[in-house]
């Protein structure tokens, strides 16, 4: 109990703590207040405790930014709200099924009582002073909104639920395109500063041929141009990289004054990159064709819907009324002269100018026209995965081609560099080989990420992707 008043004192202060610890109570009943208040502030405590080390990443992975976005993204988080406020409509359509019951209270008084004339003499009929009480009941036994709601409450929360899926989907396929994005930019980066270190001691090199009066100044001024140009580009591609991640942390909910500390395993990603070409399309896993088969289930609710307002609504209902009359406002509530009754409704629609007729052929055009996206979408879907393919085929070709002329450059790029040191080749020959290598990295790292991306448009289009 002791240490419950301890640790109150350190959130709160002393001053705020001594109130209950004896100075205006007894000790038993200072420490029973102590805890049920360390009870109560200690979840919140540790809640914000848990929420401030939860809102940041320490790294960022493709992994970490996939589940990030996922639980942070303001759009998936609207998805969740929206099936939460279905699952409310829902139950208040569902509630018309309970039994009804209502209390209406009236007082009246009459300035001028109403007068009618039976048998030739005027009479009067009524009091002063009238005051009623009613309550009523009613109990649906047929009606078609609530038989709709009733009937197709599962496949509207199923739409709900396969909607917030694609959703996740869509930002899972983009986030991590905007991940591999980002690593390309990264690498570019990198080259672009391993290749000014080389051209830094080339110009080194080339300066000192010059002072040795080997080589003439041509050669330290190729360098140094050469040497701009590959900062400038460096730089460019910093800036570049800023956008690259502020759209990244859009797609993920991310902070806006939060820095990404983007990780990564170029290894594990070039292992990552095969995928099975021999597969089929097939329209049944996409998410796309199961929400136009639940919208397609609703339809068909709602064309039954819209048939069954030829049949006539039926209720049970009944009430009991409590009737008070007098003269005299003070001795109103003296006499009651009580009403009940109990009734069975049926409301049938004769003639509507051909509403209903009009509203079921509506409904039976729109299940037409699902009908036809359906068809629309399964012809879609192998041409959608082809194109998929056929790109990812492309990409992963050139990636191939591009590795080996990387591997190339590096070979070309020392050996030149060398025959250059021994008086062998020129310095433009060493500038040429070191574009060849800075090119060839550039388009390695480049055409890895786009074969990465072209991957996840391929598990997208064979509906491999599920949330």
């Amino acid at each position: 109990m002791d240490r419950s008043i301890h640790l109150l004192r350190k959130l709160f202060g002393v001053s705020a703590i001594s109130i209950w610890t004896g100075r205006y109570g007894k000790r038993q009943y200072a420490t029973k207040s102590a805890t049920f208040v360390l009870y109560l502030v200690c979840p919140f405590f540790l809640l914000a405790q848990y929420g401030s080390k939860d809102s940041l990443l320490q790294e960022v992975s493709l992994k970490n930014a996939i589940d990030y976005a996922i639980l942070h993204q303001p759009k998936i988080q609207q998805s969740l709200i929206d099936q939460d406020i279905l699952e409310t409509t829902i139950k208040s359509k569902l509630a018309d099924w309970y039994p009804q019951i209502n209390f209406n209270y009236n007082l009246l008084h009459n300035f001028i009582i109403q007068t009618t004339v039976i048998g030739g003499n005027p009479v009067k009929l009524g009091v002063n002073n009238t005051s009623a009480g009613q309550f009523t009941f009613s109990q649906a036994i047929f009606n078609k909104d609530v038989l709709l709601a009733s009937r197709s409450k599962k496949d509207v929360r199923l739409q709900a639920k396969q909607a917030t899926s694609n959703d996740k989907i869509d930002l899972v396929a983009n986030v991590s395109k905007a991940f591999y994005d980002v690593l390309s930019s990264l690498q570019q980066i990198k080259v672009s500063g391993t290749n000014v270190e080389r051209i830094e001691q080339s110009l080194k090199d080339a300066y000192n041929q010059y002072k040795a009066g080997i080589a003439d100044k041509i050669d330290y001024k190729r360098a140094t141009i050469t040497l701009n140009n590959s900062k400038a580009t460096k730089k460019s591609n910093e800036e570049l990289l800023k956008a690259k991640l502020e759209y990244l942390k859009y797609l993920m909910g991310y902070p806006v004054s939060a820095s990404l500390n983007i990780v990564y395993d170029s290894l594990q990603m070039e292992k990552e990159i095969v995928v099975d070409t021999l597969q089929s399309a097939n329209f049944n896993a996409r998410i796309e064709y199961r929400l136009l088969e639940t919208q397609r289930r609703l339809l068909q609710y709602n064309l039954k819907y819209n048939k069954w307002s030829y049949l006539p609504v039926v209720s049970a209902n009944g009430a009991y009324n409590l009737n008070f009359q007098n003269n005299d406002f003070s001795k109103l509530y003296y006499n009651n002269f009580p009403n009940s009754f109990a009734a069975v409704t049926l409301g049938f629609p004769i003639f509507q100018g051909g509403k209903r007729k009009a509203n079921v052929h509506a409904a039976e055009l729109e299940l037409a026209r699902n009908y036809l996206d359906i068809v629309n979408f399964k012809n879609s879907v192998n041409s959608g995965y082809m194109q998929a393919l056929a790109i990812y085929k492309s990409n992963l070709y050139n990636y191939y081609a591009l590795k080996e002329n990387l591997a190339l450059a590096k070979e070309v790029y020392e050996v030149i560099q060398l025959q250059y040191r021994s008086g062998i080749k020129t310095y433009l020959e060493v500038i040429t080989s070191e574009t060849d290598l800075r090119t060839s990295e550039i388009n390695y790292y480049t055409a890895m990420y786009q074969l990465l991306a072209s991957k996840i448009d391929v598990e997208k289009a064979l509906g491999q992707i599920n949330y």
